[in-house]
């Protein structure tokens, strides 16, 4: 009969555990192509507005392809995963004054309201769902995510998961083609267009209401547009009024013509 022996040694756990200033902040790797970075600073440019009414005392943070360690491991990139875009509700965007290396679930306790991640090959890495590996039961099962979203410019699509009961489930698209994310009352979908120098279908904001969140040059362009709009009714106004005055002066030069006072003929 064959013996099994069993350790009994209990790894020993540091005296403190490591903050963001002692974790790495990069495992080494690169962004795989040059619409990501584009693509995260337009997702958090435009929704900057929603986010500052929700949170008048600027307490949250926004990461982009930032490290979220859940767990210790050796090396301890391993015990992380680095979305390409995630906001975490209630924070302080900084720490002890100083900016965020990495976020620490065992030291900020709260979990990202929603993660985003960009596919750039065949999105296997994005739906693995092995234990304690996979992206997808990291983000279901150890940091426990409510809302992950799986993002595929080359199929100009957008799956967005939602944690209920333990466990994601897709969402359905509403009748525009978009995702509601209720806490933060907008909707997630593609918007086909033209953005930094790029004509591509783009993971973009919308309000409840569908309306498209602009970007702050969008927001500037439109009131560029609307100032010169003003303008323009502004000048055909006066326009108009210089024509009214030029034809009471042609009809005033008539009265007179014929032996009328306008003044009398007025009153």
């Amino acid at each position: 009969m064959t013996t099994i022996e069993f350790s009994t040694t209990i790894t020993e756990l540091p005296a403190t555990l490591p903050d963001h200033t002692q974790l790495p902040e990069s495992d080494g790797t690169f962004v795989k192509n040059f619409q990501e970075h584009p693509q995260s600073i337009l997702l958090t440019d435009s929704i900057k507005p929603i986010l500052q009414q929700l949170h008048p005392d600027n307490q949250y943070c926004i990461g982009q392809d930032s490290g979220i360690y859940w767990r210790m491991t050796e090396p301890p990139e391993k015990g992380a995963e680095a979305p390409d875009w995630f906001y975490v509700p209630h924070v302080p965007p900084t720490l002890d004054g100083q900016i965020r290396r990495s976020y620490v679930m065992w030291q900020e306790i709260v979990a990202p309201l929603i993660v985003l991640e960009f596919v750039s090959g065949d999105g296997k890495q994005e739906r693995d769902q092995t234990p304690y590996v996979g992206k997808y039961w990291v983000y279901e099962q150890a940091i426990r995510v409510p809302f992950y979203g799986i993002y595929e410019v080359a199929n100009a699509k957008v799956e967005v998961y939602h944690l209920v009961d333990g466990r994601y489930r897709e969402l359905a698209a509403n009748e525009r083609g978009h995702y509601s994310i209720p806490p933060l009352g907008v909707e997630l979908g593609i918007w086909q267009g033209f953005y930094q120098n790029a004509e591509l279908p783009w993971l973009r904001w919308w309000d409840s209401t569908g309306n498209l969140l602009l970007t702050g040059e969008e927001r500037a362009e439109q009131e560029r547009r609307r100032a010169e709009q003003e303008r323009q009714r502004a000048e055909r106004a006066e326009s108009l009024l210089e024509q009214e005055r030029l034809r009471s002066e042609q009809l005033a030069e008539q009265l007179k013509a014929l032996g009328f006072n306008p003044d009398e003929v007025s009153g």
